[in-house]
């Protein structure tokens, strides 16, 4: 029987210990892990032979039998992990191995890299795979791996190496337990927080997603802000990986990160914004950076990754809800126009065409939310011109909303089903979100229609009489004024509608001179 087989939980627990003080301390793990092997192997063989020679250089006597079936089933539940076939003696050497893999680097130039063998890619990988666990990961966190993966971070040389062990620590991250023991290790989150300085894509991705899993839980997502805004540097950091990466995946995950940040933590989001940064300073126009960052990342992943810009978007509308978010959009020398400019052609060449079923507004709303929220916000500060292509359609999406109901209406007058019909209106919810947006924006901008603009969006089939009634329908009778106003100009450019809009909904018209 292997002798790691042999140990029990207490024994494990100590090796494990030596492994520890190995990676932080001295390095000398072989002979620490030679005394203890050597001194376990004369237990064991004493145990199994029920009489010793000690001190006699030879045994007079036949070799011990193999062990029985029985001894070996006891052998390998005690070397299971947990509830899994995971073998701790596997982990162990496999965490040993690492251990002096980094130890042997050491003695190497200081500034070589170093590439990991087939194998041992191979085996750490799984190791990385098996930290999903739940089982894994509460082993992995009692005998201090977390400990031995930072001392290998904080050694490597190799790029892929770190990006695995900060790979391991996230999967470990994901289950409640380990995660808040992961987030009260105070050296190894101050070492994550400066891996967001590292250039290496991977380890950059693994890291943003370890982030974003001890944030997703509630307990210890306060620590992890408090920590971040106590290092200006992270901001920084995420800015740079923003205006410079052309990686889809990692350029997601930062979105997300920021987007949850400034979810969670508007001082933060403030912060960030309206800090104004000395001569000195690397990160020198710091406002400027964030906003020009989120709109550079959304950019390129305008084309690539619809889901990743909708966190962009996100963001960068939770920007308008405060003074100094605002601030960095809108004053002199900031980029409110480009990001104006950007936003339109996604809502007007990307979202909602004319083409395009009804149906669209379920798959698009996540992206037109927000996206409309910013519109709307920069308009009233901006004062920018509204084309006819924005304009139809946001008089569009109103009219396909109009066209969804009346499906599902249809729908359920054939359908019994009630919890089929409640999970729906759940759904809705943020279609509902996007509708009220979209409402609140077309009215202000149909307070500012003069003719000429109205004329367009008719001649260019913008606003039909079916598209129009779904319009106003939406928007009496909150933006009563702005639906007056309408008709007001539709009783000169074009009689007939205006005479339908006041006899289907009893309005008269009201144009402001």
């Amino acid at each position: 029987m292997c002798l790691f087989k042999t140990l029990n939980h207490e024994v494990y627990k100590s090796v494990f210990e030596f492994i520890f003080l190995s990676v932080l301390g001295s390095g000398k793990l072989l002979i620490i892990m030679e005394n203890n092997e050597r001194s376990q192997e004369e237990e064991v063989d004493g145990d199994s032979c029920g009489s010793s020679t000690a001190g006699s250089p030879e045994m007079d006597r036949n070799p011990s039998p193999p062990p029985e079936e029985d001894d070996t089933e006891v052998g390998e539940e005690v070397d299971a992990i947990g509830e899994t076939v995971y073998s701790k003696h596997w982990l162990f050497s496999t965490l040993t191995r690492l251990i002096q893999m980094v130890t042997d680097q050491e003695g190497g130039p200081s500034d070589s890299s170093m590439e990991l063998t087939d194998d041992q890619e191979e085996d750490l990988c799984k190791v990385w795979d098996m930290a999903m666990d739940k089982d894994v990961a509460v082993f992995l966190q009692e005998f201090k791996a977390p400990d031995i993966l930072l001392g290998v971070i904080a050694k490597s040389r190799s790029p892929r190496l770190t990006e695995i062990c900060v790979g391991i620590l996230g999967n470990m991250a994901c289950f409640h337990d380990t995660c808040v023991s992961l987030s009260q290790n105070s050296d190894l989150c101050a070492v994550l927080l400066l891996l967001l300085g590292d250039n290496d894509p991977p380890t950059l991705l693994e890291t943003c997603r370890l982030l974003l899993t001890c944030m997703s839980h509630p307990d210890v997502a306060p620590l992890w802000l408090e920590r971040i805004r106590q290092q200006p540097a992270v901001c920084g950091s995420l800015c740079f990986i923003m205006s410079s990466s052309t990686n889809v995946d990692l350029l997601a995950k930062v979105g997300e990160l920021v987007d949850k940040l400034f979810d969670e933590d508007e001082e933060m989001m403030k912060s960030w914004v309206s800090t104004q940064a000395g001569d000195s300073d690397p990160n020198k126009d710091t406002q400027q950076d964030v906003v020009s960052s989120l709109l550079e990342a959304a950019t390129q992943l305008r084309s690539e990754s619809p889901e990743a810009l909708e966190v962009y978007l996100h963001s960068l509308q939770l920007l308008t809800t405060v003074e100094e978010g605002m601030q960095a959009l809108v004053s002199d020398g900031a980029c409110g126009c480009a990001v104006w400019t950007f936003v339109c052609k996604i809502v007007c060449e990307d979202l909602c065409q004319v083409d395009d079923p009804p149906l669209i507004l379920q798959e698009q709303k996540a992206l037109l939310a927000p996206a409309l929220a910013l519109l709307s916000s920069l308009h009233s500060s901006l004062q920018t011109d509204i084309s006819s292509e924005l304009l139809g359609s946001l008089i569009r999406i109103l009219h396909f909303n109009t066209e969804c109901l009346q499906s599902r209406t249809a729908g359920n007058s054939e359908s019994k089903d009630i919890h089929k019909e409640e999970e729906k209106q759940v759904e809705d919810e943020q279609l509902k979100v996007l509708v009220e947006t979209t409402a609140e924006f077309l009215s202000g901008v149909l307070m500012e229609l003069n003719k000429d603009l109205l004329s367009s969006i008719v001649k260019e089939g913008h606003l039909t009489e079916t598209s129009c009634v779904s319009a106003i329908a939406t928007l009496v009778p909150q933006h009563i004024t702005a639906v007056q106003h309408l008709v007001g100009l539709l009783s000169e450019v074009e009689p007939k509608l205006a005479d339908i809009i006041k006899k289907d909904f009893s309005i008269s018209s009201n144009v402001s001179s």
